[in-house]
């Protein structure tokens, strides 16, 4: 029988104060936008998440309040709330008011594994909250304190008690509008982080409510299959290859590993690695460990079974990897993370740790199963055999590209700076475009790349058939930077790559299948926010001599009312702009390219889990998904020229 863990007062270490936090929140939570708004919520929620992997909690309950205020309710022990040996105040307002204060600090803290980053959450949350009210169930009583701007506002009192009923934490939080851009929280960004953690947490149930609409939205998320069951959700919309998830757990010498993998006859690899249930989308040891053991394992057994003959090449990682979704989740005591946002792990010992369980389990998997095993062996060599393809048609690219200048594509007007960070490339659809574009750009700093009609989609073909596309090409040359596994970004031409599409169904098809090429073979692009899709205007609205141009249905309803209470009377003409060869060059300059004037948004990756999903839904093969996507989401768009 497992022994009760102490957690007490004694293993709340304290490291330092909290008042830097409302000074620079960006430095504890990553921005003021949505997504450090966001992560307040994920923050609370690791805590009791901390508590399931402990063993002691086993229901979550995050509610988005009618104020738009958040509740995390947990079914753990509750928070300590004797005195701290140290600083002489309950442990809970410890918690709350003290930065890197927690059960995850020191050997003997109360958590052996966490899976708080910097162990910041609580406080951080709090300090960013106009007022924090948590209530604590333990001991037979039930414990409360309000908390302002990081400050406590009452001291820690007993407001009730319980003869029966479960242990646990409620902490409710209001974000400070005064540090946030915005504080509304959108439930399909918490629906997915929360769903992931549930996944990760296998046994553990996550219920997610939103009480701002009526009837209350809720969902809940339970998955007893833990990350095998996260690979089916992953797969829905995808054809199998092998129908078993191959899956493995392991626990010894004070580490944990699972992993999860399933072929299918997609082209490209989605693989999740997580360190005590944080995403480390840099990857890192563990996620090393995982590839290097499937491209031995998979080798060693197609020599052993002559599906490689004993003179012929070996499948390399790209080979083995081509369809693959696969999660790799290790749990250890000390995680060290690394990268630029911490989100790599670097612990070495976990490559030798999961390679070698990985290995054991996966050739133990392929002998039992010979029939799947020899579906996916044939997965590997047709993908091998597009691999060569690919390199010949790479070396064909990469001996053109030594001829320097003459070796870029013959419609691209370049421009005459060199330095990548002051360059930027336009990637224009149809000809007609592209001649306003090449007539108004700035020829020292802008460059153009016309792209004639509709480019393939990548994701319905292998890297050989993507590289025999001439537009893909192209572009591959214009950026100088290669793709797949020879992209080189140091060598990247432009720092600034702006698709620049009509207004239209064709031009948001055009956009959708360029970023799809760019999220599959030049996923850095998108990850460093290299990819940009300029915004030219909907509508010129002309009144007398004067004239406006306006870049939204809202920015165009309040320019016509306004102009209407200016002088009712006057006549106005509305130019509605149906594509980008209706403008002159010095309109399409003044409008969309003028580095003063202009706006550009910036693509980003927030969570590729999330874009797989979307890349797939969009531009796969199964109509029903696409179908049921378009429905729901059909409602959002207004005013598309069909």
């Amino acid at each position: 029988m497992k022994q009760k863990q102490e957690y007490g007062a004694s293993q709340i270490e304290v490291l330092e104060g909290l008042k830097p936090v409302r000074l620079r929140p960006g430095m504890y939570i990553g921005s003021t936008g949505p997504a450090g708004l966001h992560h307040l919520v994920y923050e609370i929620v690791d805590n009791s998440v901390d508590e399931a992997l402990a063993g002691y909690c086993k229901n979550i309950t995050v509610s988005i309040e009618a104020d738009n205020s958040i509740i995390v309710q947990d079914d753990g022990r509750g928070m300590p709330v004797d005195l701290h040996p140290k600083m002489g105040i309950p442990a809970v307002e410890v918690i709350h008011t003290k930065l890197h204060a927690g059960g995850k600090f020191g050997g003997d803290g109360g958590y052996k594994v966490s899976g708080g980053l910097h162990g910041v959450g609580a406080s951080v949350v709090n300090a960013l909250s106009t007022r924090m009210t948590v209530q604590v169930k333990r001991d037979k009583k039930i414990y409360e304190q309000e908390y302002f701007r990081g400050e406590e506002s009452t001291e820690l009192k007993v407001v009730g008690e319980y003869k029966t009923g479960k242990t646990g934490s409620k902490t409710q939080f209001w974000p400070d509008p005064t540090i946030f851009d915005e504080v509304v929280f959108e439930y399909e960004i918490l629906q997915r982080r929360l769903r992931e953690m549930a996944f990760l947490s296998k046994g553990l149930a996550i219920t997610l409510e939103d009480k701002r609409v009526s009837p209350y939205r809720k969902d809940r998320f339970h998955y007893e299959g833990g990350i095998k069951e996260f690979i089916q959700y992953l797969n829905k919309n995808k054809d199998p290859i092998n129908k078993s998830i191959f899956y493995y757990e392991v626990k010894q010498k004070g580490y944990e590993v699972e992993v999860a993998l399933q072929y299918t006859d997609r082209y490209s690899e989605l693989i999740l690695s997580y360190a005590n249930n944080i995403h480390t989308n840099e990857g890192g040891y563990h996620e090393t460990g995982l590839k290097s053991a499937l491209t031995r394992a998979i080798n060693d057994y197609a020599k052993k079974n002559k599906f490689i003959k004993e003179n012929d090449d070996s499948f390399s990682g790209e080979d083995v990897r081509e369809g693959l979704t696969a999660i790799v989740s290790v749990k250890l005591t000390s995680p060290q993370f690394e990268g630029q946002t911490k989100a790599k792990l670097g612990n070495s010992e976990m490559k030798g740790f999961v390679e070698t369980n990985t290995v054991e389990q996966l050739t133990y998997f392929l002998e039992e199963k010979p029939k799947q095993a020899e579906l996916i062996m044939k997965k590997c060599l047709t993908a091998q055999r597009a691999r060569e393809a690919a390199r010949r048609a790479r070396e064909i690219t990469r001996q053109t590209s030594a001829l320097e200048t003459t070796s870029l594509p013959g419609k691209l007007a370049d421009c005459s700076e060199k330095d990548p960070a002051l360059s930027e490339i336009f990637l224009v659809e149809g000809d007609s475009a592209g001649g306003s574009a090449k007539q108004g750009r700035d020829r020292r700093r802008q460059a153009i790349l016309p792209l004639r009609g509709k480019i393939l989609n990548v994701e319905k073909a292998r890297s050989d058939r993507v590289l025999a596309s001439e537009e893909i090409k192209n572009m591959i040359t214009a950026f100088g930077c290669n793709f797949g596994d020879e992209f080189d970004i140091n060598k990247l031409r432009y720092h600034k790559i702006i698709i620049m599409t009509d207004a239209d169904v064709d031009g948001a098809h055009i956009r959708t299948l360029l970023l799809t090429f760019f999220f599959r073979y030049m996923k850095p692009l998108v990850e460093g926010g290299y990819i940009y899709a300029a915004q030219p205007p909907l509508f010129k609205v002309k009144q007398g001599k004067k004239e406006w141009y306006t870049y939204s249905d809202a920015e165009q309803e309040k320019l016509l009312a306004d102009l209407k209470e200016e002088n009712p009377n006057a006549k106005v003409e509305i130019q509605r702009y149906k594509g980008l060869g209706e403008m002159d060059f010095n309109q399409l300059w003044d409008t969309t390219m003028d580095f003063n004037k202009r706006t550009l948004v910036r693509i980003t990756v927030d969570d590729a889990q999330a874009a797989d999903e979307i890349f797939t839904t969009l531009m796969g093969d199964k109509v029903p998904p696409r179908k049921a996507f378009i429905e729901d989401n059909a409602k959002y768009v207004r005013n598309l020229d069909i």
